[in-house]
């Protein structure tokens, strides 16, 4: 059984708590051991971090990108033993997600080193001709990134590796269940040689070290992704220090009676069984008019029993795999029961399936008949359920989009593309797909929910979090005098 330490100002040490098991949720086995860190420990890696950051901000951007090649270089080297660890730890099918992943960690180190090189400043106009004008912008310090357990590898990176890449040194605190696969990936960084108190891992429950690290004097800016409670937590914590925060979405899935119900349906597949459900991009609520609603429901009804295979996340054939915890699956049985309660019918699924080594395999869901005010309909369910609420119109179905107190995603399905276009002007949410799955994005394109909704602030994609992780710094000084 492996033990995972903490990485911290260059070393591999035992936190000041007691080690925590590792159980993996498709096996229920134990299969390591991961150092519980105390904020003694928190303490010590912000100070390395504070440490290292002026000689590591003052290195040059092309030195910066420099060690995002070499991180890539790791993980590639490294990439089935990543896949692996996160199948493992967080359950996603090996062949169908964990290479995924891994392979858009490597994009997310890569698109952070080229982004770090091609930032700009500028050179504004002076009131005096007797002066000139520096515009720029500085990194902040030490960046604390808290992440989440269903996406442990590109959550965090999508954070930390601009931060890095802009010149701010990183303490990297993910979520406990799935800290064991995170500290493989805070080897394969510790193995490139980077300067030490650069980037730090420090596992441990979120209320003492998260909260330790994001309450830190020494902190200058806060990244997170991860609940709507959590993050209210957090930006408490963190005022007064830039903050990030990603957080939940109840995005609806909007199916109009000029859909195309065969590319609605195969993106219902998409939205609401990737990650088995738990994606704050997932379809959370599918708002179908009722001249298409039967024959959608029966599409996916069909295409879901066809293409989903729940099953044992390292067999090839599954596409589906576990629940990552208990209390994500209890809500799962929670909201299942309330709609039921209210009405709504069971399609397929419904419940936890049998014949598994642990409780936290869910059945594909497909439910009819949900009302708006269920649970399952106001709330992020995060498990795989289709639930289907009939509308009569356009305007009902935007009306239902921006009641909802979240706004990170939503997505329309219709021939018409004004329409999908007059629908996405005015739907409330960060970002909105025409005719695809709303868990459709691309890691480069600034993503994050509306202001003034429950589902954050700031943007992360691509260069977008360099914007909350670096600062503007004006330099004044004489014209320069020409001399013959």
């Amino acid at each position: 059984m492996r033990e995972h330490l903490l990485y911290i100002n260059g070393g591999w040490r035992a936190g000041g708590g007691a080690p925590a098991a590792a159980v993996s949720p498709s096996s229920g086995e134990t299969f390591a051991s991961v150092a519980t860190g105390t904020p003694a420990d928190v303490d010590d890696a912000v100070a390395a971090a504070r440490a290292a950051w002026p000689s590591w901000a003052a290195a040059s951007p092309f030195d910066r990108a420099g060690w995002c090649e070499q991180i890539i270089a790791g993980i590639r080297e490294r990439r089935a033993e990543l896949a692996r660890a996160l199948t493992e730890d967080q359950g996603k099918p090996l062949a169908a997600e964990a290479y995924d992943e891994v392979d858009e960690l490597a994009e997310y180190f890569r698109m952070a080193g080229e982004d770090a090189k091609r930032r700009e400043g500028g050179l504004p106009a002076s009131t005096s001709a007797e002066r000139r004008i520096l515009a720029t912008r500085v990194p902040l310090g030490v960046i604390a990134v808290v992440s989440p357990w269903n996406w442990p590898y590109t959550m965090g990176a999508e954070l930390f590796a601009p931060a890095m890449a802009a010149g701010n040194t990183v303490v990297w605190v993910p979520a406990p269940s799935t800290s064991a696969c995170c500290a493989v990936l805070a080897d394969v960084i510790a193995g490139t040689g980077l300067p030490a108190g650069v980037f730090s891992y420090v596992s441990g429950p979120g209320p003492v070290v998260g909260d330790a690290l994001v309450a830190h004097p020494g902190v200058a800016g806060v990244g997170f992704v991860g609940s709507v409670e959590t993050g209210a937590l957090v930006a408490a914590r963190a005022a007064g220090k830039a903050q990030l925060l990603e957080l939940g979405g109840n995005g609806p899935m909007v199916i109009l009676e000029d859909a195309d119900l065969e590319l609605a349906a195969e993106a219902a597949l998409e939205a609401a069984y990737l990650c088995a459900g738990q994606s704050c991009t997932a379809g959370e609520r599918f708002l179908v008019h009722a001249a298409v609603r039967g024959e959608f429901v029966e599409r996916v009804v069909a295409a879901t029993k066809k293409r989903i295979r729940l099953g044992d996340p390292f067999q090839p054939e599954t596409t589906m795999g576990p629940l990552n915890n208990e209390a994500t699956a209890a809500k799962f049985d929670r909201h299942i029961a309330d709609a039921l309660a209210g009405g709504a019918r069971v399609c397929c699924g419904g419940r936890r399936a049998a014949g598994f080594p642990t409780g936290l395999y869910a059945e594909p869901t497909v439910l009819d008949g949900v009302t708006p005010g269920m649970a399952i309909e106001r709330e992020e369910t995060f498990g795989p359920v289709v639930p289907v609420v009939e509308v009569t119109s356009a305007a009902q179905a935007l009306e239902l989009t921006n009641a909802s107190p979240y706004g990170l995603t939503a997505a329309v399905f219709t021939e018409d593309l004004e329409r999908g276009l007059a629908f996405a002007e005015r739907a409330r949410a960060g970002w909105v797909n025409i005719n695809a799955s709303t868990n459709l994005w691309e890691s480069h394109l600034p993503f994050g929910g509306r202001s003034g909704s429950v589902s954050g602030h700031g943007r992360v994609g691509g260069r977008y979090p360099m914007e909350t992780f670096t600062e503007p710094k004006t330099v004044v000084y004489p014209a320069p005098r020409y001399r013959k």
